[in-house]
Parts: C-alpha cells; sequence; structure tokens
C-alpha cells in the first residue's frame, strides 16, 4: 500500500523527534511491503522565518493533497523569541489554529497511557499510580471560545475584554459520536465532561450526548463537571476510558492528564476530521533549550506515527508492531534523560529510534 505523508518537523526539538518517528515508519513500510511518499512543509516559527507568516496557503493546499499530517512541536520561548512579538494573528500557534480550522480537524485524541516502567515517574502517591491507567481523552478542536468572536473594547469607560462560547447541537453530535465509536473498540465507557450547572453550552452539550449514547446502548455513559473530573484525574485516573469534551475544557484536562503519566515526552496525539484524514503530533511542546542536543524523547512523536496508521490508514498490525515495540525497549531497560530511573541504561533521541525501529 502507497500513502503520501505531510511532514511538519517544526521548531526546537520537532525535527529531531519527527526525524525518528520517519525512523520507525519506515521500517514499518520495509517490513509489511508499503511505500511512504513524505512531503516536507513549513509551519511555525520556522514558516514566520521563511515566509512572514506561521502557515501559508500552499502548506494548506500539500496537507489537503496528502493522506495523512505528521507533525512535530511548533513554538519557541515566548518570553524571548522574536515570533512572539508578532500580533498574535501572525505566531506560531495561530498558524495550528488555522490549519486545525482549514482541514476540518475537529477530534482531537489524547491517550494517557501510565506504562508499568514509568509508574515511579508518575507524581502521584503509589497506591494511585500501581494501579496504572489507560485512558483516552477526546477534545472538540474547532468550536468553543478558542473560535469565538472576541473582542477588547472601553464599555462605560472601563477597557472590557469579550470572548463568546458558543456550540450547536451538529458540532456536538458529531465529536459524541467519535468518542462512541473509539469507546467501542476500547473499554465501553465514555465519561462526557461538561459545566451543566453553570453554562448553557454545557447544558447542551449533556443533552446531545446523552441522545448519542442511545445508539451505543454497549457503552456506559456518565456525566461529570469540569472542576470534579480535574480533581479525580489525580485521585483516581484508572477509572476513566474515553473521556469527552469541549475545546477548552479538553485543553486544560489534557494537559493535567499527560504530566501524570511522568513525562509529555511520551504522549501522541491525533486530531480528525469527518473523513480518515488526521493530523498527528506529540503533544508536549517545542523544549527550545534541548533543542539540537540530540537528548529529546522522540517516543510520543513515534507513537503519533503509530496513531496515523491506526486511525487514517486503517492499518492496526502495523500500528500494534509500534507500539509493541516502544514496550519492548521501554521493559528492557532503555531510557531518554526525562524518564531516566534507576537500573536503566540512558540513551540518546537518535538512539531511542533505531532501538524501536530495530524491534517493529
Amino acid at each position: 500500500m502507497t500513502k503520501n505523508i505531510a511532514v511538519i518537523r517544526g521548531d526546537g526539538i520537532g525535527p529531531e523527534i519527527v526525524n525518528e518517528a520517519i525512523k520507525v515508519l519506515d521500517a514499518v513500510a520495509k517490513k509489511f511491503g508499503h511505500t511512504f511518499h513524505y512531503t516536507d512543509l513549513l509551519m511555525g516559527g520556522c514558516s514566520i522565518d521563511a515566509n512572514g507568516e506561521p502557515l501559508t496557503d500552499e502548506t494548506i493546499a500539500a496537507c489537503k493533497a496528502s493522506d495523512a499530517v505528521l507533525m512535530g512541536s511548533i513554538g519557541g520561548n515566548t518570553t524571548t523569541s522574536p515570533w512572539y512579538k508578532l500580533p498574535a494573528h501572525l505566531r506560531p500557534e495561530a498558524g495550528l489554529l488555522k490549519l486545525r480550522k482549514s482541514l476540518g480537524l475537529f477530534a482531537n485524541l489524547r491517550p494517557s497511557v501510565l506504562y508499568p516502567e514509568l509508574r515511579g515517574a508518575c507524581p502521584l502517591r503509589e497506591d494511585i499510580s500501581e494501579k496504572g491507567f489507560d485512558m483516552l481523552i477526546m477534545r472538540e478542536l474547532t468550536g468553543g471560545l478558542y473560535f469565538g468572536d472576541r473582542k477588547t473594547e472601553p464599555v462605560d469607560g472601563v477597557m472590557t475584554a469579550i470572548d463568546t462560547l458558543k456550540y450547536d447541537e451538529n458540532e456536538i453530535r458529531r465529536i459524541a459520536v467519535k468518542a462512541f465509536e473509539v469507546a467501542m473498540k476500547r473499554n465501553k465507557k465514555v465519561t462526557s465532561v461538561d459545566k451543566a450547572n453553570v453554562l448553557d453550552t454545557s447544558r447542551l452539550w449533556r443533552k446531545i450526548v446523552t441522545e448519542v449514547a442511545a445508539d451505543y446502548p454497549e457503552v456506559t455513559l456518565e456525566h461529570a463537571l469540569v472542576d470534579s473530573t480535574a480533581m479525580q484525574l489525580v485521585r483516581n485516573p484508572s477509572q476513566f476510558d474515553v473521556m469527552v469534551t469541549e475545546n477548552m475544557f479538553g485543553d486544560i484536562l489534557s494537559d493535567e492528564a499527560a504530566m501524570v503519566t511522568g513525562s509529555l515526552g511520551m504522549l501522541p496525539s491525533a486530531s480528525l476530521n469527518e473523513t480518515k484524514f488526521g493530523l498527528y503530533e506529540p503533544s508536549g511542546g517545542s523544549a527550545p533549550d534541548i533543542a539540537g542536543k540530540n537528548i529529546a524523547n522522540p517516543i510520543a512523536a513515534i507513537l503519533s506515527g503509530a496513531m496515523m496508521l491506526r486511525y487514517s490508514f486503517d492499518m492496526n498490525e502495523e500500528a500494534d508492531a509500534v507500539e509493541n515495540a516502544v514496550k519492548k525497549v521501554l521493559a528492557e531497560g532503555f531510557a531518554t534523560g526525562d524518564i531516566m530511573r534507576d537500573g536503566c541504561k540512558q540513551v540518546l533521541c537518535d538512539e531511542m529510534g533505531s532501538l524501536i525501529a530495530e524491534r517493529v
């Protein structure tokens, strides 16, 4: 099978970790008889430097012409980088928001898994971490506060900022359907997170999710308030399977869920549209302080490649091979600096990529 993959290496450690993801994908292609064609594109700070804007129309068109997009991290140091002296619409992250909107990527999937070998790195109490957890947070990605109307203006002589939170039933329904479809492939439980005791958008969210649940009688649905969920994520994360929520809540909760695994360097993500097209990227940032040192953890980027194989290409066996290779390397005691523990052998970024590729 032949697939065309748009590659956005990004900024900071992005190029380093994406290189290792491609190394592993090439190992998959060789083992399973596939051909992957890669098209290099710019987005984020590197695009600002080259093109004067974080995302060009040409990059959007090239992404649309591909079967999927594999991306590294974007952005830089928000205090020192000249990129953050630009107007908001010209900063690196504005390119990512525009790309998501342009590609119709409304469903963000972020797995949060605590591997047995990394339980010691989990910041939670041992009696909590020893249970382990394997959850997936599905965040609505193109609506809500981040895309609502906004303005800052004087009101009665006082400077006032207004951000608009808006969802319609169709936006809610399509993300709910995706959540239940994914839950059917996992442990058949969905936790819908909202703030229905306060917000009209959340009350509509809860109503529509409940309606969708009727079409999936095998899946258990529970509703939870966002503040309670934030507490439960550090109190008993093993209770969650698939969590579905709106844009801002998902942004916050997915970072919290990522942190309790011990390292952002372990966590992939996928952003999907209504077809099988998706954008795949690590959950962590561009870490400009360690860029170019070959010490970043590439596992999140590699696992993002595995998600691409599974969700966009329907290559489940190939995705399993990558995920199992990661587990083997961890079980054998290899670790990058961020997940280093007693008794392990510390390896560099490119060494970790090679070890995983060899075990595919």
